[in-house]
Parts: structure tokens; C-alpha cells; sequence
């Protein structure tokens, strides 16, 4: 059954998984909903932001993965329209913001064929991109372009329009209140409210996670909680 899940993956475009991430990729929960629980890697991954709000959470929740993928592989680009992002807050996640190369691109069209063409360098362990859109065409050419060099690519878009594309997964994020296990006032652990809304090969689900000690984890209140929210996806 492992072999054949292999192949499905093989044709359908993901990088055949080795075990390389198993235990590296410190989403708690969620890495359940991946196929046999890793992270496909050489794949595109589309990020839902309809807001600056959304935008900024889901930057910090990328950022976090991003510096599990670094640990111990190449640098990354991170290519954005307006040049906001402020690099040393990465380092709360892991991230080391100087083995990443920011690019700053204003038109849509300069921005697709930026990441496509950075996608296509082997040697890079991800692409991150902000785009106003992603069409089906668009995602694919990217997905192609992953498929040969094994590069992740991370796709924050801002259309609300949830047509198809050839994206491995998709996901929703958006921050959640701080959260402290004593429940003390004032500002404590980030938090997020992440929602995978696809995942080929794999699961969907929705869960509220921390960060805490180099890693995301459910509250301690959110842990017996029914874990029912997967579903196989056909």
C-alpha cells in the first residue's frame, strides 16, 4: 500500500516522499493529515489572505515552516509586492531571515515569472510569492516547474474565489486570541486558526495551534477535544 501511494503521488506530480521531514516539521496535529503524516515536499502549496490581518498570520505560520525546510537544506526567496515584511521577526520561528533572499516585484505578471523562474533552481529549499490571483494555468506551470527541480513553492494569495487549481494543498489562516495554559491576562502564546481546506492525497481539518518551545501545538484545552474534524478526502 506504501508503494502504491508513492506511485499515485509520482503521477500526480508530488515528489516522491522519503522520510526526510519525518519528525522535522513541527506542525503538531496537523503533520495527521499529510500523507503517511509528512509534508510533500517539490510541490506548490496555496495560502488563503483576504486581509492585512490574515496576511500577517499567515506570513508568521509560513515562516515557521520555512525554518524547519532551511534546517538543514538551502536558502529560500521570498518574493513580495510591497516590501513590508519585516525580516528579524522571523527568528521568533526558527528562521534565520539572512539565508533568505527578499525580492520586491509590483506587477502580477513579474511576480508569476519571478517565482516560476526561481522554482526551477534546484538548490533552493522554497519559494514564497504574494499574488492578488491564482488561476489554474498559472498553478499549473508552477506546479511543473516544482516538479523538476523538487523546490517547495508557497503561493499567499488575496482572490476570494476558490476555483480549482493544480495546487498540492490549500490553506486558510487567521490568528487566534494568545493563549496561556494558567490563563493569565495580557499577551502570551501566538496562536493561530488554521483550516486545510485540501490536501491531495491526504486529509482536511481545521485546528487551533500554539507556538511554544520551537513547535506548534494544540492547547492543552483543545487536546480532548473529538478529533473527528479529518476527512478523507476521495
Amino acid at each position: 500500500m506504501a508503494q502504491l501511494r508513492q506511485e499515485i503521488s509520482r503521477m500526480q506530480g508530488q515528489k516522491p516522499i522519503n522520510g526526510q521531514l519525518e519528525g522535522k516539521l513541527r506542525l503538531g496535529p496537523v503533520n495527521n493529515a499529510f500523507p503517511q503524516k509528512i509534508f510533500p515536499l517539490g510541490a506548490i502549496h496555496e495560502w488563503i489572505t483576504t486581509s492585512g490581518a490574515t496576511a500577517a498570520a499567515t506570513t508568521g505560520f509560513i515562516a515557521a515552516i520555512l525554518g524547519d525546510l532551511m534546517r538543514d537544506n538551502g536558502p529560500s526567496v521570498w518574493i513580495s509586492p510591497d516590501g513590508l515584511l519585516f525580516p528579524p521577526g522571523f527568528s521568533t520561528f526558527g528562521l534565520q531571515p539572512d539565508r533568505i533572499l527578499f525580492v520586491q516585484v509590483k506587477k502580477e505578471k513579474d511576480i508569476c515569472w519571478a517565482m516560476e523562474t526561481c522554482l526551477q533552481m534546484e538548490g533552493l529549499s522554497a519559494v514564497v510569492s504574494e499574488l492578488p490571483a491564482l488561476d489554474f494555468n498559472i498553478s499549473r506551470r508552477l506546479q511543473l516547474a516544482v516538479e523538476k527541480s523538487g523546490v517547495t513553492g508557497f503561493v499567499m494569495r488575496t482572490n476570494r474565489n476558490l476555483h480549482p487549481t493544480a495546487c498540492v494543498s490549500r490553506w486558510r489562516i487567521s490568528a487566534a486570541p494568545s493563549y496561556h495554559e494558567q490563563s493569565l491576562p495580557g499577551v502570551t502564546l501566538p496562536c493561530w486558526n488554521v483550516e486545510l481546506l485540501k490536501m491531495r492525497g491526504g486529509s482536511t481539518g481545521r485546528w487551533k495551534l500554539l507556538w511554544q518551545d520551537g513547535g506548534f501545538q494544540e492547547p492543552v484545552v483543545d487536546r480532548v477535544a473529538n478529533p473527528s474534524l479529518l476527512r478523507k478526502i476521495s
